[in-house]
C-alpha cells in the first residue's frame, strides 16, 4: 500500500504541475491563479472522496490511497503560503491578502460543497 500511495502522490504532483502551468500561461491577473485552481480542485475532490468514503464501508484503503496519495501530491498549500508571503514582501499587500485569504475561504467552501454532493 505504501508503494501505491507513493506512486499516486507522484502522479498527483505531475497533475499539479500540468494544471498549474496551463492556468498560469493564460493568467492575466496579478496573483498566482494556478495554485488557487489546484488547491480549490484538490479540496473539492477531497470533499467528494470523504463523503463517498463515509457512506461506503470498507473504503479506508481507497480513501488513503487517493486522499493521502494522489490528493496529497496534487495539492500545494505550502507553495500557496510561499506565494502569499512573496506578494506581501514585495509590497503587494492587497494581492497577498486576496491570494491567501481568498484561497482559504474558497478551498473550505469547495471541500464542503464536495462533501455535500456525496451525502
Amino acid at each position: 500500500m505504501i508503494i501505491v500511495t507513493t506512486l499516486l502522490g507522484g502522479l498527483g504532483a505531475v497533475c499539479r504541475f500540468l494544471v498549474d502551468t496551463a492556468i498560469n500561461k493564460r493568467n492575466r491577473l496579478t496573483i498566482p491563479l494556478g495554485t488557487i485552481v489546484v488547491n480549490v480542485t484538490a479540496c473539492l475532490l477531497m470533499g467528494l472522496l470523504t463523503g463517498w468514503a463515509l457512506s461506503h464501508a470498507g473504503s479506508d484503503g481507497v480513501r488513503t490511497l487517493l486522499g493521502s496519495g494522489f490528493l496529497g501530491g496534487y495539492s500545494t498549500f505550502s507553495t500557496a503560503s510561499v506565494e502569499g508571503v512573496r506578494l506581501l514582501r514585495s509590497g503587494r499587500t492587497v494581492e497577498g491578502i486576496v491570494h491567501t485569504g481568498g484561497m482559504l475561504v474558497i478551498s473550505l467552501a469547495a471541500t464542503l460543497a464536495g462533501y455535500a454532493l456525496t451525502i
